[in-house]
């Protein structure tokens, strides 16, 4: 009896130390895809803040800029807000990489990206359904696609809607590494 209660406490310290190749692919993973989280959300910011153009329709002339739509402003303020945050929780990353951190930091980067990517979504949804009303236009409330007559404007919005997803992706898969990390270390 006594050596199955050794046993367990053997295996229960070895579940608190995690192995170097295990922590050396967490840190990898959070760097790399902050990163890239970052740079996909800023580009993506970038082309929404860009996607403007003018026509001359029926005689008078008309704009479509991403400033039209509360959806699109969203989007892009969301997208800035994903960089910096991106960039500024790197610093915290570095600080897990030290042997025997805290474990309430792993749940604290957990919250962090979870609230991001929750941002990040709305952010994505609110844009998407704009552009969807903007490319194929409402016959219900009388609204008329506009791709047709702005095609650059929509092309704009699509890739930064595409780099916005691809972000999006980036914080969900963070969120479940961090949160698969900070339940390894809890237990």
């Amino acid at each position: 009896m006594e050596t199955t209660a050794n046993n367990d406490a053997a295996v229960f310290k070895l579940r608190q130390i995690p192995s170097p190749i295990t922590h050396l692919s967490f840190m990898a993973s959070q760097i790399w895809l902050r990163i890239v989280a970052a740079a996909t959300s800023i580009a993506a910011a970038c082309l929404m803040f860009n996607s403007r153009q003018s026509k001359l329709l029926f005689g008078t002339n008309l704009d479509a800029r991403y400033t039209y739509s509360p959806g699109f402003k969203f989007f892009a303020l969301m997208n800035v807000v994903a960089c910096a945050f991106s960039v500024l929780s790197l610093l915290p990353v570095f600080s897990l990489g030290r042997k025997f951190s805290n474990s309430v930091n792993y749940f604290f980067l957990f919250l962090h990206d979870l609230i991001l990517t929750t941002l990040l979504v709305a952010g994505c949804g609110a844009a998407t359904a704009v552009a969807q009303v903007g490319k194929y236009g409402n016959t219900h409330a009388g609204w008329m696609p506009i791709c047709d007559n702005f095609g650059k404007f929509c092309h704009k919005v699509s890739a930064s809607l595409i780099l916005g997803y691809l972000a999006m992706l980036c914080y969900l898969l963070l969120t479940v590494i961090s949160a698969n990390k900070a339940r390894q270390v809890s237990v």
